[in-house]
């Protein structure tokens, strides 16, 4: 028997489905905005990093307000009428603390040009006080407050030295030196670590060679060492615990070391306060000036 022949039309080939130009394009669409909104988000994650970091770095302003503050009257200080510059310097602290986290919260966004401007100004101000506090040779001059050459000017006044070495004497720095001192050896004595106060009014200079008896009693050795043209010091040197070394050039040096110490700090501290302080705030300008740039 025969077999029939198969009529049955062949499948038509499978054609592939053309791609839809529209959806292409918001295929496109979508991710580039995804990338945007990640590369925004990622944006605003820096500035709010650089923001958090410059407030914080900011607070320790505060805290140097407050030591100042207590300090104001520190050392005699009040003779050289250093606690008005106490003031002063705590007001402009307090005033640059205000004015960098004003300029973050409410310029930063609008104006980025006049907050970086407005922030930098009064940092500026406080590096170029800090440098003369330090004694810089371009900024240090006997006309600058609290500066090394104003207080060695201001310590050669005899009729003001006299009234510091009052105020020292009333302090009571070398009878408290003399009394936590009373059961030290020489050798234990020679290890104890002096204020610049201390070894400069307390006690003579080593190069006079005088024997410990206690802190504020030395015995002078008849040696050609002690006489007054190798150090006038020696000469000026008494047992008498109202005059002490009180006379002497290295009282006056103590005395004005024990000072710039103390201004030196705050010197370094404004000085590394401000330069940080103006690092931060520039990258925040940057990080600033992207995230317009992205939006």
């Amino acid at each position: 028997m025969a077999e029939e022949p198969n009529n049955t039309p062949p499948p038509p080939p499978e054609t592939e489905p053309t791609p839809d130009p529209e959806n292409n394009t918001q295929t496109k669409q979508d991710k580039g905005s995804k990338k945007n909104m990640f590369k925004d988000l990622k944006v605003k994650h820096v500035t709010g990093i650089l923001s958090l970091v410059s407030f914080v770095f900011s607070l320790p302003i505060l805290a140097s307000v407050t030591w100042l503050l207590y300090m104001k009257s520190y050392d005699c200080e009040w003779l050289f009428k250093l606690p008005r510059l106490q003031i002063g310097i705590s007001v402009g602290l307090i005033l640059v603390f205000l004015v960098c986290n004003g300029a973050l919260l409410f310029l930063r966004a609008r104006w980025p040009m006049v907050a970086i401007i407005v922030v930098t100004v009064p940092l500026t101000l406080m590096f170029t006080v800090g440098l003369a506090l330090l004694g810089s040779n371009s900024l240090e001059s006997r006309r600058v407050p609290a500066t090394p050459l104003w207080f060695k000017m201001k310590v050669d006044d005899d009729g003001l030295w006299n009234n510091l070495k009052g105020c020292i004497y009333d302090v009571h720095v070398c009878q408290d030196l003399a009394a936590s001192s009373m059961p030290l050896k020489p050798s234990d004595f020679n290890k104890k670590k002096l204020s610049y106060v201390e070894s400069g009014c307390c006690t003579p200079p080593e190069e006079c060679h005088m024997r410990y008896v206690n802190a504020t009693f030395w015995e002078k050795d008849d040696t050609p060492e002690t006489d007054p043209s190798v150090n006038a010091d020696c000469s000026a040197w008494k047992n008498d615990r109202d005059v002490l070394c009180y006379d002497c050039q290295s009282c006056k040096q103590g005395y004005v070391k024990a000072l710039k110490s103390k201004w030196s700090k705050l010197g370094v501290f404004l000085v590394s306060m401000a330069v940080f302080l103006i690092a931060c705030h520039m990258a925040l300008f940057l990080a600033t000036m992207w995230e317009i740039h992205c939006t």
